[in-house]
């Protein structure tokens, strides 16, 4: 039985996959059989008591089965699902602690342990997805501050009283999202799956095969590490066994058992990168035709994406992943849109990320065209002034330089959230027309303890106006402050400085992160900073 994190998926071999899970609360178990922009394709695909079967798809005695050669030809995956028991009294924390389990033909496969941080009601345990001719399973754990029904509405399913669900709870102060893994582990695209839906794209040039490119490489990677380090093994064991006896030691024997020694190890070191080497070279082809096809947010800046007409995007483009000592291939690190997981740069001076940040908003603005965009932006040290000129159309008022109004910006968002989780509970909640984007830099200096509250409600309830957060200052995962803290470990962290590695989430091999920069030269930021309203 493997052990899953957040984001790590495994290949699946069985004919048949039994979902279960347990926790200290009541659960109810279902599922959602979804195309690749994880909707469903009809009101049959969402499996729950009232409704327990659908083609391939089977809920019974407290647990969801799959038949994976009777799933729709035209499903791409099974959202595997948990939620409160409407039935049960309401728990004042939650479903707390969440222990999911997949099954292979009655045998458990894997495990996922997922421990909410805010309260959520309803959790996207695991997803069963189709890979190739073949299918996988990955590590989800995403969270929904409102239930089931959110839940629902964000993959496709017109709710109106389908399902009854307990209210759902209020966020703790500073319980900024359900994702409980580490920060140096990249998670998978499945992991920030978001409450507004994804932007519709063809998945064959869009984030999801950036992520099955980066795994391609990932699995690659590791096993020329694994090569390497069983040739060092290997030969150290013959190298000492040629050596053992001193009576033959220094033998022409002994030299020529340590020369075959170096020799096999040579020749296995040899393969291995032959075999690395090959793997590299059809993904550097793959990625360059996918970049003249990738819309702007995912393409590079070199791509004629950014000559051409706007076309919205899944995700956007952080960097690039590589290893110098394992070759030229840099592989595009994406993730989905909005920013349902914020991001922290991890900077102790915002200036030196400016271009950072620079690259970031041309991205985010690029992804979704046809929305309007309104950036709210704290700035007290002025880095991003040189921003100001070019993002004026979407700016929601002139940047926070001053610490005694970041309060009243921040509250200005959580009150829009909230009036939009009024409605959501109401049954009058429309999805944001909007694409808002929070820049708060410079923290967690000059903000009050309670503007990391504000923030972390934001993290919770932000997807209901369509909110992306971005947070620059120095890591705080360890600040004495549970606030801060709290707030630091619940971002997805982009390493400023060198040396700083990352590790794919499905085989833990280390990466270096070289975050995408936006040029300096005027002609060429016009050029990204398109402004869509």
């Amino acid at each position: 039985m493997i052990q899953l994190k957040a984001g790590q998926n495994t290949p699946l071999t069985g004919d048949v996959v039994r979902f279960s899970a347990k926790a200290g609360a009541a659960l109810d178990v279902s599922a959602l059989v979804v195309a690749q922009n994880l909707r469903v394709l009809a009101a049959e695909d969402f499996v729950f008591y009232d409704q327990p079967r659908t083609q391939g798809v089977t809920l019974s005695n407290g647990s969801v089965a799959i038949r994976l050669a009777e799933v729709r030809a035209d499903a791409n995956a099974v959202l595997l699902v948990v939620s409160a028991d409407p039935a049960a009294p309401a728990q004042p924390g939650g479903l707390g602690p969440v222990t999911a389990e997949l099954f292979e033909n009655d045998v458990v496969a894997a495990e996922f342990a997922i421990t909410p941080l805010a309260g959520e009601t309803a959790l996207i345990c695991l997803e069963v997805y189709r890979r190739g001719t073949g299918w996988k399973l990955r590590a989800v754990g995403q969270g929904y501050a409102g239930g089931l029904a959110q839940l629902l509405t964000a993959h496709g399913v017109e709710v109106d009283g389908m399902v009854d669900q307990p209210a759902a709870p209020q966020a703790g102060p500073g319980s900024p999202g359900a994702r409980s893994d580490g920060q140096d582990t990249i998670p998978g695209p499945g992991a920030d799956s978001r409450a507004a839906g994804p932007v519709p794209v063809e998945v064959a040039h869009g984030l999801d095969r950036l992520w099955m490119i980066f795994e391609d490489a990932a699995r690659s990677a590791a096993a020329l590490i694994s090569a390497r380090d069983y040739a060092a093994q290997r030969l150290d064991h013959e190298l000492s066994a040629a050596v053992s006896d001193p009576t033959t030691r220094n033998t022409p024997a002994a030299e020529a058992a340590r020369q075959a020694a170096h020799r096999r190890s040579d020749e296995l070191i040899a393969v291995a990168e032959g075999n690395h080497h090959r793997d590299s070279q059809h993904l550097l082809r793959e990625l360059a035709d996918a970049d003249r096809l990738l819309p702007p947010s995912l393409a590079s800046w070199e791509s004629p994406a950014w000559d051409g007409p706007p076309a919205a995007s899944d995700g956007i483009r952080l960097g690039e992943l590589h290893a110098i000592e394992r070759g030229p291939l840099r592989v595009p690190y994406c993730v989905p849109v909005p920013l349902n997981r914020p991001l922290w740069i991890d900077t102790e001076s915002s200036s030196a990320a400016a271009p950072v940040v620079g690259a970031l908003l041309a991205r985010l603005l690029a992804a979704d065209p046809g929305r309007r965009v309104r950036v709210d932006m704290i700035d007290l040290t002025g880095a991003f002034r040189g921003l100001v000129g070019p993002l004026t159309p979407v700016l929601n008022g002139p940047p926070v330089t001053d610490h005694a109004e970041i309060s009243a910006r921040l509250q200005a968002l959580v009150d829009a959230a909230e009036l939009a989780e009024l409605a959501y509970e109401g049954g009058v909640f429309t999805p944001p027309v909007e694409h808002r984007v929070l820049l708060a830099a410079d923290f967690p200096h000059g903000y009050q303890a309670a503007d990391a509250q504000r923030i972390g409600s934001l993290m919770v309830r932000g997807d209901l106006i369509g909110l992306s957060t971005m947070i620059v200052g120095s890591d705080e995962s360890d600040s004495s402050d549970p606030v801060v803290s709290a707030l630091s470990q619940a971002c997805r962290h982009l390493p400023t400085v060198d040396g700083t590695p990352l590790f794919d989430p499905w085989t833990g091999s280390p990466w270096q992160l070289d975050l995408d920069l936006l040029p300096r030269e005027p002609e060429r930021q016009a050029r990204f900073l398109r402004v869509h309203q």
